[in-house]
């Protein structure tokens, strides 16, 4: 899903290009001498606006949202890691984080592939 809509935007965003450069390739009419253009530039500022909301700030806001919840993890936190294991947390360490799974075994994980925290 997010796959497709990154691409729509860039497809969107590839016409919009062109049809700036095609427009400023129009000649003037009765003969008269072309200058500057500055749609153009009104034209990629828009373009370039439309991708920092639709693209860079939900990624930046997903990537807080991920730091704050490998701050807020606590020993008890049922938890879900990158490859989809759950368990419970341990302990807790600067760089790793070490999971009990139901089976009673133990597991030391990069504390960045730590994905959700369920809840109780």
């Amino acid at each position: 899903m997010e796959r497709n809509k990154i691409l729509n935007l860039g497809l969107i965003g590839g016409l919009l290009v062109s049809l700036v450069f095609v427009a400023g390739c129009i000649p003037a009419g009765d003969g008269e001498a072309t200058g500057f253009d500055p749609t153009i530039i009104i034209f990629l500022v828009l373009i370039f606006g439309v991708m920092y909301f639709l693209m860079i700030r939900p990624q930046r806001k997903r990537q807080k949202e991920h730091q704050q919840l490998l701050e807020e993890l606590r020993r008890g936190d049922k938890v879900v890691t990158a490859g989809g294991v759950h368990g419970v947390v341990e302990s807790l360490s600067e760089d790793s984080v070490v999971i009990k799974i139901e089976s009673g075994a133990t597991m030391r994980v990069t504390r960045s592939s730590v994905v959700t925290k369920q809840e109780r």
